[in-house]
């Protein structure tokens, strides 16, 4: 089971790997939402925004999120690590459950070419 450490440590890649893109997936990344990743079998909630194409980790919490943010993941802490590091592919993750995303409809759009 991956480590609230290393959890973070894969959101902070994931950050780098979006600074890094171009075209598409950096046009998709560079808006300003809240962001809530919530990692389900450590029962804790990474809480931040996606600004300017990064991921800003502002505050861990234990438990699930305590207000609703405009992007929420859920998932395990292996399925975060595995998925950072190219080993799970996210739209197979999402569509067997072992992910989960809510956000609003315009910011789905948005967000296809990341995913």
């Amino acid at each position: 089971m991956a480590t609230i450490t290393e959890c973070r440590s894969a959101l902070d890649r994931l950050s780098d790997n979006l600074a890094r893109a171009d075209g598409e997936v950096r046009g998709a990344a560079a808006f300003d939402r809240t962001l809530s990743c919530h990692i389900t079998d450590l029962d804790t909630t990474f809480t931040g925004r996606l600004a300017d194409g990064r991921i800003e980790v502002q505050d861990t919490v234990a438990g699930p999120p305590r207000s609703k943010a405009q992007i929420r993941l859920a998932m395990a802490g292996d399925d975060l690590v595995a998925m950072v590091g190219g080993e799970l592919n996210f739209a197979k993750a999402w569509a067997s459950g072992r992910v989960k995303l809510e956000a609003g409809f315009r910011d789905l759009l948005r967000l296809r070419s990341l995913l």
